[in-house]
């Protein structure tokens, strides 16, 4: 079974403003995006929390998507980077719609659902540091 949007056609540009529009909806006051050689890899933003201003930074990878296209054997037409790139901002964007409605229905609070990305370092997420051994694990003090 293929990968979910595999077939997208909307341009990144488009896919990430909704992104962007979503978050602003949801009350981040800042939204930016990271390229690596002129492809986007990450949209970074501030939530104002409880807490205060924090800042969160998700991750897009065309790459793992682009492998996963390839092992799937899909299409050759919807094998190439420029594929897995919309596809990744796509997944993104029906995922950040999810979390926003989480929200919105007041189950969850925003920074809960984006906890994992919480910038803790310059570029490192809290998931980043948990993955490094750096956080407490269950039952460890």
């Amino acid at each position: 079974m293929a990968i979910i949007k595999y077939t997208t056609s909307v341009d990144v540009r488009k896919t990430m403003g909704e992104v962007q529009g979503i978050l602003a909806t949801n009350g981040a006051s800042a939204v930016l995006i990271e390229y690596e050689q002129g492809r986007p890899v990450a949209m970074a933003f501030k939530l104002d929390t409880s807490r205060g201003e924090m800042g969160y930074r998700l991750p897009a990878n065309p790459h793992a998507i682009l492998r996963i296209l390839e092992r799937d054997r899909v299409d050759r037409r919807y094998r190439n980077l420029d594929q897995a790139t919309r596809v990744a901002w796509r997944i993104i964007k029906d995922w950040v719609a999810a979390q926003a409605a989480l929200a919105e229905s007041e189950m969850v609070e925003m920074e809960e659902v984006f906890l994992p990305y919480l910038l803790v370092g310059d570029k490192q997420t809290v998931f980043e540091r948990w993955k490094g051994g750096y956080l407490l694990t269950s039952g460890e003090e």
